[in-house]
């Protein structure tokens, strides 16, 4: 039975027995903090257990019931006994709440990954020298290279051309430029210090 018996005493103040949900959050609703603090205890255990079951981690847990129970205070005046009873609704607010906080781990979460996977900025100063050294190893590393070499790694490698188009470009055999290439690659891997 919804509306409860009450008894006025002789100052006039009501006092209500033992009230469910449903009376207590309308009483919540006006403002009533006794009210509040009888829904507390009533709604808080079956609010944990739910938003727990969601959320998993206890911490986080018991912060999403204090949100809970704070926007049950806050809101209480939009409840409408005709839409539903009040643990109901009290249980769709933690539910939702425990939902959103899921999410806002999930997000976080995921841009914590993409910021640890993205490039880390790089000293453009450094970045600069480093390459102008690693050019002047090459210059000076092809500047060993007989004529022959020289010219026909400068037209394959950075020309673009192929074994074929280099000898005829140089007016040489294609065995010849083959051989000249092979001797050159080994010398400028040599020179150049790198891992065969």
């Amino acid at each position: 039975m919804r509306e409860r018996v009450r008894r006025v005493h002789a100052a006039g103040v009501a006092e209500a027995g033992p009230a469910g949900p449903d009376v207590l959050l309308q009483r919540v609703a006006r403002g009533d903090e006794a009210a509040f603090e009888q829904l507390y205890d009533l709604v808080v255990g079956p609010v944990f257990g739910l938003v727990r079951r969601v959320v998993r981690d206890p911490a986080q847990s018991e912060e999403v019931v204090q949100e809970v129970m704070v926007e049950l205070w806050r809101t209480a005046a939009r409840y409408s006994p005709e839409r539903g009873s009040a643990m109901a609704w009290t249980m769709t607010l933690a539910h939702r709440r425990a939902v959103d906080r899921v999410r806002s781990v999930q997000k976080e979460s995921e841009r914590e990954r993409r910021t640890a996977a993205a490039d880390v900025p790089f000293d453009e100063v450094a970045e600069a020298v480093e390459s102008s050294l690693e050019r002047e190893r090459v210059r000076r590393c092809l500047g060993s290279l007989t004529e022959l070499q020289r010219e026909s790694v400068t037209l394959a490698y950075y020309g673009g051309y192929t074994y074929s188009q280099v000898a005829s470009l140089l007016g040489v055999p294609g065995g010849t430029i083959k051989t000249r290439m092979r001797d050159a690659l080994i010398r400028l891997r040599d020179c150049l210090g790198v891992a065969s």
